[in-house]
C-alpha cells in the first residue's frame, strides 16, 4: 500500500471512531481499522445509558461524574434522533443505603455537571408514581431523576459516518498483525496489506495491551477485563421510567424499557478470564439478575424467560480495587515520548458517555506532534449525521415520515426516526422492495451495506437495528441469504 496517513486508529469501537471523527474534522488523513465490525465488541454491550454514573460517587469519583454528566446534554443536542431523555426511578429500600444518603447524592449529581435542559431530582410516592404500580408493595418511596438513553452502537456507526465524510478512510474486517515503527511514522500489517501513518492510536478497549505487544511496547498501566452482563425479557411494565435498584451486596442494576416491548436488565460485575472473542453473560449471571428482579418486581421471572442476553468486557484500569465494580470507570491518555520516535497514543479505559470528551482531548495531544491537526476542536457541536434537528423534534420527524410514507406502520416510523434521524430520506422510498420481516426492507438492507459497514445479517439485526429481537429463524436465514452468507 502507497498511501500514508497522517494518523492510524486502531479500534472501531466507541473510542476509536470518536478520535477518528475529531481528527478528520481536524484536518488530518485517517485510517481507522477495525478487526470485526464496528462496535463489535464492547461498544454495543452497554446498559444504553449517557449518564453521569451516581453508585461512582460513593467511590468518590467526582471529576469522573462531573465530566459525564457534562456531557450528557451535549450529546443529546448532536444526536437527538439516538440519544434521549429518560426518568429514572430508585425505590427507597430498608436496610441498604439510608435515604438521606441516597437524596445527597441526587442533590450531588442535579448540581455538578452544568444540568440546564434535565428535569431535576424529586421524591415521589410509590404507592402513587406509575412506577410503583409494578413493584412490590412494600416500596412506598423513591427518587425519580434524569439520564440519557442511548442507541450506543449507532453512537459508533454514526461516529464512523462523520469520519468517513470529513474524509477519513473506514476499515472494517482488517486485523492488525503487527505495527512497527519505520523511519518518521509507522508501518502497519494487516491482511489486507500494510499501511503508513504518521502517528498511531492504539483504542483497542480490552486488546489494548494486545495491540501494544504487537508494536513491540510495554504497557503503561495493568489492566483489569471486568464482564458486564445484560438480560432482555418480555416486558415488566408499561410506562415510560426507568428503574435504578440497589442490591444488599451493594452492587445496583436497571430495568429499562427496551425496543418498546421488552425491560432490559443489568448489569453484572465479574472479572473476565476467558478470550475476548467468546464473550457471554454466564449462567450465574443470569440467575443473579433474575433474583434481582424478584427482590423488587411483584411479577417474578426466571431465567426460562430471558429471550436474549448478551455481555461485553469493559477495559478498566487496574487501580487495585478489591470489588470489580470498585474499579475506576475513569480513564488515562499515554502519549509516546519524542524520543521514542513516530507518536503513539494509547488509550486506556472509558465510557460511553465520556466518548466524545476522551476524543477532543487525545486528538488536542496529539496535535502537539502533528502538525496535521491544525483546526480547532469542533465535535461538541456539530450533529452527527442524521441528528440535524432540535432536541425537541424527533416527535415532528416521526410525524414527517408518516405522512410521507403512509406505508410505515406507527412502529416502523418510530423505529426509523430514532435510528436515522434525517439520515431516513436517504434511502426510504414508496417501494422499499423486499421485506424481510419487522419493518426490515430490500432499501434499508442495502443502505446499510453502502453507507455504514454492514457485511453480515448479524451486523444488520443486532448492532445496527435490534431486529434480532423481532425476526424469526426463517426470517433471520433469507436476510444472510440476501447478504452473501
Amino acid at each position: 500500500m502507497s498511501a500514508r496517513y497522517d494518523l492510524a486508529v486502531i479500534g472501531g469501537g466507541v473510542n476509536g471512531a470518536g478520535i477518528a471523527r475529531d481528527a478528520a474534522g481536524r484536518g488530518a488523513r485517517v485510517l481507522l481499522l477495525e478487526a470485526g465490525d464496528l462496535a463489535g465488541g464492547t461498544s454495543s454491550a452497554s446498559t444504553k445509558l449517557i449518564h453521569g454514573g451516581l453508585r461512582y460517587l460513593e467511590h468518590y469519583e467526582f471529576a469522573l461524574v462531573r465530566e459525564a454528566l457534562g456531557e450528557r446534554e451535549a450529546l443529546w443536542r448532536i444526536a437527538p434522533h439516538i440519544i434521549w431523555p429518560m426518568r429514572f426511578v430508585l425505590p427507597y429500600a430498608k436496610g441498604l443505603r439510608p435515604a438521606w444518603l441516597l437524596r445527597l447524592g441526587l442533590f450531588l449529581y442535579d448540581h455538578i455537571g452544568g444540568r440546564r435542559r434535565l428535569q431535576k431530582t424529586r421524591t415521589v410516592d410509590l404507592c402513587r408514581h406509575p412506577a410503583g404500580g409494578p413493584l412490590q408493595k412494600r416500596f412506598h418511596v423513591g427518587f425519580e431523576y434524569s439520564d440519557g438513553w442511548v442507541d450506543d452502537a449507532r453512537l459508533v456507526v454514526l461516529n464512523a459516518m462523520d469520519a468517513a465524510a470529513h474524509g477519513a478512510e473506514v476499515r472494517t474486517r482488517t486485523p492488525v498483525t503487527a505495527a512497527r515503527r519505520d523511519g518518521a511514522g509507522w508501518a502497519i500489517a494487516t491482511p489486507a496489506g500494510t499501511f503508513y501513518a504518521d502517528a498511531l492510536v492504539n483504542a483497542a478497549g480490552p486488546a489494548v495491551l494486545e495491540v501494544l505487544r504487537l508494536a513491540g511496547e510495554a504497557p503503561d498501566y495493568r489492566m483489569r477485563l471486568v464482564r458486564g452482563s445484560h438480560i432482555v425479557v418480555r416486558k415488566l411494565f408499561d410506562h415510560p421510567y426507568a428503574y435504578f435498584f440497589q442490591l444488599p451486596d451493594t452492587r445496583i442494576f436497571f430495568a429499562i424499557p427496551y425496543e418498546r416491548d421488552f425491560t432490559l436488565i443489568g448489569t453484572t460485575d465479574a472479572d473476565h478470564q476467558g478470550p475476548l472473542g467468546d464473550v457471554r453473560a454466564s449462567a450465574a449471571e443470569i440467575t443473579y439478575l433474575c433474583e434481582g428482579v424478584n427482590r423488587y418486581f411483584a411479577r417474578a421471572i426466571t431465567a426460562a424467560d430471558v429471550v436474549w442476553s448478551y455481555a461485553g468486557v469493559r477495559p478498566l484500569i487496574d487501580d487495585g480495587s478489591g470489588r470489580p465494580e470498585a474499579a475506576t470507570r475513569g480513564y488515562r491518555l499515554e502519549l509516546s515520548e519524542p524520543g521514542e520516535g513516530a507518536p503513539l497514543l494509547s488509550v486506556y479505559g472509558g465510557k460511553i458517555t465520556t466518548y466524545r470528551h476522551l476524543g477532543e482531548e487525545a486528538v488536542d495531544l496529539l496535535a502537539e506532534r502533528l502538525p496535521a491537526l491544525s483546526g480547532p476542536a469542533w465535535t461538541r457541536t456539530r450533529p452527527l449525521p442524521g441528528g440535524d434537528f432540535p432536541v425537541d423534534g424527533a416527535a415532528a420527524l416521526k410525524a414527517e415520515l408518516a405522512a410521507r410514507f403512509a406505508f410505515l406502520a406507527d412502529a416502523d416510523a418510530d423505529r426509523i426516526a430514532k435510528a436515522y434521524g434525517t439520515r431516513a430520506f436517504a434511502w426510504l422510498r414508496n417501494d422499499c422492495g423486499q421485506d424481510f420481516g419487522a419493518g426490515l426492507s430490500e432499501a434499508e438492507v442495502d443502505y446499510l451495506r453502502r453507507e455504514e459497514w454492514a457485511r453480515t445479517a448479524d451486523d444488520v439485526l443486532w448492532r445496527r437495528t435490534k431486529l434480532g429481537l423481532r425476526l424469526d429463524a426463517a426470517q433471520q436465514a433469507a436476510l444472510a441469504g440476501y447478504m452473501g452468507g
